[in-house]
Parts: C-alpha cells; sequence; structure tokens
C-alpha cells in the first residue's frame, strides 16, 4: 500500500500547519476566520506537531492562553490516542474493509 499512517499523519499535520498560516493571514486582512474550536480540534486530532509549528512560525495564538497549553499538551497526547487508534479501533476498520 502505498499510502502508509506514517505518511497520513505528516501530510495531516502539513494541512494544519497551512491551516493556521491561512488564518493568520486573513486575521491580518480582517477575513471571515477558522473558529478557535476548530484549530484546537485540527491539534487534537493528531495535528499538534502542525499546529505547534504553524502557531510559532506564524506567530499566531501564541498569545492566547487557551492554546499556548492545549496544543503542547496535544503534542504529548497524541502518540497516546494514535497507540489507541492501533490497538482499539484499527483493528475493527480493517476487519470491516477485508469483508466488503
Amino acid at each position: 500500500m502505498w499510502l502508509t499512517l506514517e505518511k497520513v499523519l505528516i501530510i495531516w499535520n502539513i494541512i494544519v500547519f497551512f491551516i493556521y498560516g491561512i488564518d493568520k493571514w486573513k486575521a491580518k486582512r480582517s477575513k471571515y476566520r477558522t473558529s478557535e474550536f476548530s484549530l484546537l480540534l485540527c491539534a487534537f486530532l493528531l495535528g499538534a506537531v502542525g499546529a505547534l509549528f504553524g502557531m510559532v512560525i506564524f506567530n499566531h495564538k501564541t498569545s492566547k492562553p487557551a492554546f499556548r497549553y492545549p496544543v503542547p499538551i496535544f503534542v504529548f497526547l497524541n502518540p497516546i490516542i494514535l497507540d489507541l487508534l492501533q490497538k482499539y479501533v484499527f483493528p475493527y476498520i480493517v476487519k470491516f474493509i477485508n469483508s466488503l
């Protein structure tokens, strides 16, 4: 299979990085913004590394406690979440797909 879990996570984190960058660009231009909930959800859903890099490189949301504390915590939680998914969720998905 050409698309491995590692590649998917790398692509997802790059997407999250650009979501933070685009939101910063929109903030400077008073455009419609991505909600804070959506930004944090992207970070929580295995995109914390991309979110953290986006925060630091674009200097986006770094002064807000709602982002300054949870996103680094998510960086440490993401491997735990991924491990739980691999143990308890992915086997059922693979079993379901193979049964089709």
